[in-house]
């Protein structure tokens, strides 16, 4: 499964709705700062990448196609 359906379907499971690889996560409403932190903690564990630092920008979680590149750019950096 790769990044962007393993997170959509994440989402899904959690807000109860189906969501767009590109749909802005905070301005629909339903994700809020709080939920953010759950990302966070769901991108470490699901794909073995620590989210620190510049990394923790609400822009990074705004769209799952965002979180991917993330996710993406960290697994290329660790060792």
């Amino acid at each position: 499964m790769n990044i962007s359906t393993g997170l959509l379907e994440f989402l899904a499971s959690r807000t109860k709705r189906t969501w767009e690889p590109d749909e802005d996560l905070f301005a629909s409403g339903v994700v809020s700062s709080l939920f953010a932190l759950e990302l966070v903690v769901h991108l470490e564990k699901a794909y073995g990448v620590e989210v620190e630092g510049e990394y923790l920008s609400l822009e990074n979680f705004r769209t799952v196609n965002a979180m991917e590149k993330m996710v993406l750019e960290l697994q290329a950096a660790t060792p």
